[in-house]
């Protein structure tokens, strides 16, 4: 027998030893604590998300689940650690349509393939926007927003946690929509991009109506519309940008589970089966509570909606003229 033949009898004999083993691994995983990665500071909506799944997480299986914020370069930072991370269901990553969906359209290099370094276990949640604007701003609606826009080309400045983030594409949307001229000024972070609203050093936002809710609850902002197609149920007052004029318009950031490529499928199978669970439980009340709207589904129409996710900011970055960083 010669020693190719060898080779080959040892390769399938290892695969067969995997198939086999994959099902017993998945069922004594966790046996340690997992790392729950979430690419943003602490207190914003991804990483709100990530505690509220660890901590059930943790309750079924067994293991505690430790949320590590990695942020940096809108989500990049923390995304490109899981994707280099070992496939064995120890390091997961609670990640966002930024630097998932947005980013291989915004960058020229980026550290990661989505599609190919990342497997997607379950969409949690859906995040629409809110077009909010600083106290004073001569607009009560959209329709006198636009207006004010057209009115003062690049006059208007508009803040985002970063370039390539749902508050800069949603901007760039607006823009192509409504043909007006605006000015990003990109911040490290939601947050200071907020208090410099508040204060009224920029003059407006998109930002994701969890984080945006209690600002606009205490009148420190005031919204104008939301960036979903259906009101959200914790602002229903609010019109959608389509109710507002601006047909067809739509853009949210989403909230999801994802392990490192090549995670034994049982092991997603598993998991996923979790967190349908909790979102058929109590945790559907807390995500709608914080203006999220709960989604689900199968890993395989997670990777469809990311697909075409990437596609539909693709056709945003091709038609603004956005330069790639």
């Amino acid at each position: 027998m010669s020693g190719n033949t060898h080779m080959h009898i040892r390769i399938l004999c290892l695969a067969a030893a995997m198939i086999v083993a994959s099902p017993a691994f998945a069922q004594s995983w966790p046996s340690r604590p997992v790392r729950v990665v979430a690419a943003y500071p602490a207190g914003g909506s991804i990483d709100i998300v990530a505690r509220l799944v660890s901590q059930r997480l943790a309750e079924s299986l067994g293991q505690p689940f430790i949320v590590e914020n990695k942020a940096g370069a809108a989500g990049n930072i923390g995304t490109d650690f899981v994707a280099k991370a070992g496939p064995d269901g120890y390091t997961l990553l609670m990640g966002s349509a930024a630097a998932i969906s947005s980013a291989p359209n915004v960058y020229a290099k980026l550290p990661y393939d989505p599609q190919k370094d990342l497997l997607p276990i379950v969409l949690v949640a859906n995040q629409p926007n809110a077009l909010i604007v600083r106290p004073g701003l001569a607009a009560n609606n959209v329709k006198e927003f636009i207006a004010l826009a057209r009115a003062n080309p690049g006059k208007l400045n508009y803040g985002s946690s970063g370039v390539g983030a749902s508050q800069h594409m949603t901007a760039e949307l607006f823009a192509m929509m409504t043909g007006v001229q605006i000015t990003h000024v990109p911040y490290k972070g939601g947050a200071p991009a907020m208090t410099d609203l508040m204060s009224g050093q920029i003059d407006f936002m998109f930002d994701p109506v969890p984080t945006s809710i209690q600002v606009v609850r205490s009148g420190k902002v005031r919204a104008l519309a939301v960036t979903s197609l259906r009101r959200s149920e914790v602002m229903p007052d609010l019109p959608s940008m389509a109710e507002a004029g601006l047909e067809g318009f739509e853009l949210r950031g989403w909230i999801g589970l994802l392990a490192p490529a090549n995670t034994p499928r049982e092991l997603v199978l598993r998991l996923n089966g979790e967190v349908l669970k909790m979102l058929a439980g109590d945790l559907r009340g807390k995500l709608l509570e914080l203006g999220l709207d709960v989604a689900g589904g199968t890993p395989e129409q997670f990777a469809a909606f990311i697909r075409e996710d990437i596609a539909k900011y693709g056709r945003i970055v091709k038609a603004s003229g956005m330069p790639q960083q």
